[in-house]
């Protein structure tokens, strides 16, 4: 339904993921026997997590840690693990200084050129302790050092930007990112992202993209909203973009996952995204959080170094467990921000969903006092849903 905003304005009402809510069936299932599997450019992961291509949440150990116990990390391949040799000196400076000093340093430490003999040996260092080697850049990265990354032999390929288009008019000087061509000759599985629309999500995926990556600006760590006033709000980003996935199916026969990415902070969150219609999600936050996450306890997004208009800023997430512990448990905290695979399995088993794809036919409603509902004590003494 369509509101008048103004005289000649009309707008279309969008829901968060805090405005939604899940609704038992007639059935449950016991959620030891629940399919949370996701089928990713020819990967199978077991737990349908993806870490957010970020220098806080991703390095070599964590990549490795993640495709150890299911899941998956993406590297930046424009971040400080391709910029320095020792990026654990880097990520000390970033860690330690000060509020009004963060962007003119991080500015400077992402002003330093990347080095494509860095790139091939991180990769090459993944997988060579068994890991899925996962990378994500710019579009212009993907042009510049798209031989470098072939010759590494990535296993996966994630194109990112903070929107993503399959039309793209640059400067006479500059080369323009033809993406069904770089999806056609990278010989690699190509993700892409980000996008908010049926119309874009259906373009990316006729042009050639494995995975479709949804989201703009709800990350923690994201700006961008603030800076560009841009963005969609999750729930109705994820079900646009979904109903794109299965109108392509139908056109041909091929199915393309769509991953919820940003803003995504509880197993409720999680569980509310698939049931939007997404088949995993990209994380960022909830892992920053884990002992072994490179940030120590912080985090910063992508865009934070721009050098011209940062669109992230650095936040403090702490360390709250291992990562064992926030991605399969057991939990010790009350706020949904560990055992995010158990909670994941314990609302499917609720909601009578033995697969992803039962979990995306779920009824959802819109419950705007969801997160209020009955909860002023928690709220008043800051536990639980209050915090």
């Amino acid at each position: 339904m369509n509101i008048q905003l103004g005289h000649s304005k009309f707008v279309r009402r969008a829901y968060g993921i805090d405005e939604i809510a899940l609704v038992p069936g007639g059935r449950t299932v016991d959620p030891e026997i629940t399919d949370t599997s996701l089928k990713l450019g020819g990967k199978t992961l077991e737990v349908p997590i993806i870490a957010s291509a970020m220098d806080g949440v991703v390095d070599v150990e964590m990549a490795t840690a993640l495709s150890s116990i299911g899941a998956l990390g993406v590297l930046n391949l424009e971040g400080i693990q391709t910029r320095y040799e020792n990026p654990k000196e880097v990520i000390k400076k970033i860690t330690s200084v000060g509020k009004e000093d963060f962007v003119p340093l991080m500015q400077d430490i992402y002003s330093q050129p990347i080095q494509k003999d860095l790139i091939v040996h991180r990769i090459k260092e993944i997988k060579s302790k068994g890991a899925i080697a996962a990378v994500s850049a710019t579009p212009q990265a993907a042009i510049k050092f798209k031989e470098t990354i072939l010759e590494a032999k990535t296993d996966l390929f994630f194109l990112q930007a903070t929107v993503v288009s399959t039309e793209h008019i640059g400067p006479p000087d500059r080369e323009s990112l033809d993406l069904s061509k770089l999806c056609k000759t990278m010989n690699i599985p190509v993700l892409v992202g980000n996008c908010v629309t049926y119309e874009v999500a259906l373009k990316l995926m006729r042009a050639g993209a494995k995975g479709i990556l949804v989201g703009i600006g709800p990350g923690a760590a994201c700006t961008s909203r603030g800076v560009l006033g841009i963005g969609t709000p999750q729930a109705t980003a994820i079900a646009d973009c979904s109903s794109a996935r299965e109108d392509y199916k139908k056109e041909t026969g091929e199915y393309v996952p769509i991953i919820a990415d940003g803003g995504i902070v509880t197993g409720g969150d999680i569980c509310k995204c698939i049931a939007c219609g997404a088949d995993g999600v990209m994380i960022g936050s909830p892992i920053a959080r884990a002992q072994e996450a490179p940030g120590q306890g912080f985090h910063w997004g992508m865009a934070t170094p721009s050098p011209v208009l940062p669109r992230g800023t650095r936040i403090k997430v702490g360390s709250t467990g291992t990562l064992e512990r926030i991605i399969k448990g057991p939990a010790v905290i009350d706020d949904g921000t560990q055992n995010l695979l158990g909670a994941l399995k314990t609302s499917m088993g609720t909601l009578g969903a033995r697969t992803i794809k039962e979990m995306q036919e779920v009824e959802v409603v819109i419950a705007p006092s969801l997160l209020t509902e009955g909860k002023v004590y928690q709220k008043a003494q800051q536990l639980g849903m209050g915090k």
